[in-house]
């Protein structure tokens, strides 16, 4: 039983109540005024008392006992039947001349408001390189750029699009964005992160180098890159790039992006701890905070996927190597 917040009395209370009146001769106005409720509802609760004794004490569903208007048991299985041939809710509605409200509250509580309910549970694919540099996971995050104080995420208040009037009388963007490009290892999730101004292939390439650079420095030597299909990982410069780095390029399944499941976790901890972590005056302040926090994400924070060790020390333990090994 779930007691409201701001109920004055619980089942307890009720007890009291009832029994200062049935046993120690209060009148039920004294009773009453010392639970803090009315006289009618001391009344009730002494009624129910004596119909129930203690389970009368308790609350009861406020579902009513019947509903003259429900929908019949045997249209709502029609309803269903129709569903699993993935029909929509309005499809149903015209079929059976019903309306669109009472075919949606019945799919509703049937379990099966959404479309995606009629497939069968995904079993969840779960998998882990042996190596380091076996397979690097790659992504982008955009966020907007900090210009005149903290944003919603901090302030609470959502302000309109600041714009402006160039030269030409047209309207144009004060903030824009920014493009944080990651990069993970499978086996040890030490991560690789930069700021950078965009998303287009030249940029995309310079950041996979770069990465790849930062993982030859401890030891890793990179073999495969997994992607998603944007257009700068489809484009011929990351195409040569790859095969000039000679790493294998792998992309994600369209509109999955759980393929690249470790990158999008990454990137979830990544807002938290550093992006939403924290108040930042201007873009530069949060993009300078940025390697203080990867630092500890890849030498102190524990990982709940690496028994709860950072990913400095699976990389150790992978290599046999002493773990002062920075």
């Amino acid at each position: 039983m779930k007691v409201h917040a701001n109920a004055p009395l619980g089942p307890k209370g009720r007890e009291t109540m009832v029994l200062r009146v049935l046993e120690q001769g209060w009148s039920r106005t004294e009773a009453a005024m010392a639970a803090g409720v009315s006289e009618r509802t001391c009344s009730k609760w002494i009624k129910r008392y004596l119909a129930e004794g203690d389970r009368g004490l308790l609350d009861r569903s406020s579902a009513p006992r019947s509903i003259p208007h429900r929908t019949p048991d045997e249209l709502v299985e029609v309803i269903v039947v129709l569903r699993r041939l993935r029909m929509t809710a309005a499809e149903i509605a015209l079929c059976l001349a019903m309306a669109l409200s009472t075919i949606s509250a019945v799919l509703l509580r049937v379990g099966l408001g959404k479309l995606s309910r009629l497939e069968p549970v995904e079993p969840p694919n779960r998998y882990e390189r042996r190596h380091p540099g076996e397979l690097l996971h790659v992504d982008v995050k955009k966020l907007g750029r900090i210009a005149g104080g903290a944003g919603h995420r901090m302030t609470g208040t959502r302000r309109a699009n600041p714009t402006k009037t160039n030269a030409a009388g047209q309207r144009e963007r004060q903030v824009g964005w920014e493009y944080v490009h990651v990069c993970v290892d499978d086996a040890t999730r030490l991560a690789y992160v930069e700021v950078l101004a965009d998303e287009k292939a030249a940029t995309a390439v310079g950041f996979l180098t770069r990465a790849i650079a930062f993982y030859a420095r401890r030891g890793i030597s990179v073999q495969r890159v997994m992607t998603d299909n944007g257009s700068a990982y489809r484009s011929a410069i990351h195409a040569v790039a790859c095969r000039a780095l000679g790493i294998r390029h792998l992309r994600t399944r369209p509109y999955r992006p759980r393929t690249n499941g470790k990158a999008e976790r990454f990137i979830r901890t990544l807002l938290a701890g550093w992006a939403y972590g924290a108040i930042y005056g201007t873009s530069a302040d949060r993009t300078a905070a940025l390697d203080g926090w990867l630092w500890t994400y890849n030498h102190r924070r524990p990982h709940g996927s690496l028994s709860h060790k950072p990913p400095i020390a699976r990389l150790n333990e992978l290599n046999n190597l002493p773990r002062s090994y920075t």
